[in-house]
């Protein structure tokens, strides 16, 4: 069997989304993935909605390198959101070839947030995209309890779970409960490592989610526990921020080292 490996944009945020297909290409990756919205205020990401030029590069360096997207992100559902106002981001997500749209929810009002996940669900089936929530502590899809609520209140063919190993352990979901999750709702997933101490405050957590992850081998996360409770042939996108490290490597030879630590792991 032949894995299918991203590269999260957050692995290398540093590498433009052409640099990146270029840099997967050469490490050994089969996909990457692509931020046009940032995740947070003043959170990075890469403006192919509003730059033309950038997004034909990118297509244009796809094609050259045979790199395919996986995902786009971030999509964040909150009180005020407008499915509608998210059309352009699912365009270009179809111009790249995208597969899935990452989203997170900051909605505590479940009806409304299901109904907004939903007509974002058919505004992206019209793309060919999936719609894919990613559990996490601090957000009001906090675990995959919760996560598997909406997908039965969306009840939509495209909806989907994006399972990172760091919530998992985080969130304290068993093996039991991944090795349960319907398959129609798994289409892809996240890896990285971290300590197998668990951070004492909300803070730290995120500090961790999206500045200093470990890779697949350097922490203490029950990995190989996970994985086997997953689709064998699920899609992973390798997800390790890296801020310390990236003051003295750069983001081509972190890339490297990402895939090279997660097959190791895997021993793929």
């Amino acid at each position: 069997m032949t894995r299918s490996f991203a590269i999260a944009p957050i692995t290398a945020p540093e590498l433009s989304p052409p640099e990146l297909a270029r840099a997967a290409a050469d490490a050994g990756y089969s996909h990457i993935g692509v931020r046009m919205l940032p995740s947070a205020p003043n959170g990075f990401f890469w403006p192919l909605l509003d730059d033309a030029a950038l997004l034909q590069a990118t297509i244009e360096s796809l094609r050259d390198t045979g790199m395919k997207v996986l995902d786009i992100d971030i999509v964040r559902l909150n009180p005020t959101s407008d499915p509608a106002a998210f059309q352009r981001f699912l365009d270009a997500g179809q111009a790249l070839g995208a597969r899935a749209v990452l989203v997170a929810a900051d909605d505590p009002d479940m009806e409304r947030l299901a109904a907004n996940f939903g007509a974002l669900c058919d505004l992206a089936a019209l793309r060919g995209l999936s719609i894919d929530i990613e559990f996490m502590p601090w957000t009001t899809i906090p675990d995959l309890a919760a996560a598997l609520r909406l997908m039965a209140a969306v009840d939509r063919a495209n909806a989907g779970i994006v399972v990172d190993t760091l919530h998992v352990d985080r969130a304290r979901v068993g093996l039991a409960e991944l090795a349960a999750i319907p398959s129609r709702y798994l289409h892809y997933m996240q890896i990285c490592d971290a300590p197998a101490e668990r951070p004492d405050s909300i803070e730290a957590m995120i500090h961790t989610a999206r500045s200093e992850r470990l890779y697949p081998g350097e922490g203490g996360l029950d990995l190989l526990g996970m994985m086997r409770a997953l689709p064998a042939d699920i899609p992973i996108s390798v997800e390790v921020p890296k801020e310390t490290l990236a003051r003295t490597v750069d983001g081509r030879t972190r890339a490297r080292m990402a895939i090279e630590a997660t097959k190791a792991v895997l021993s793929v």
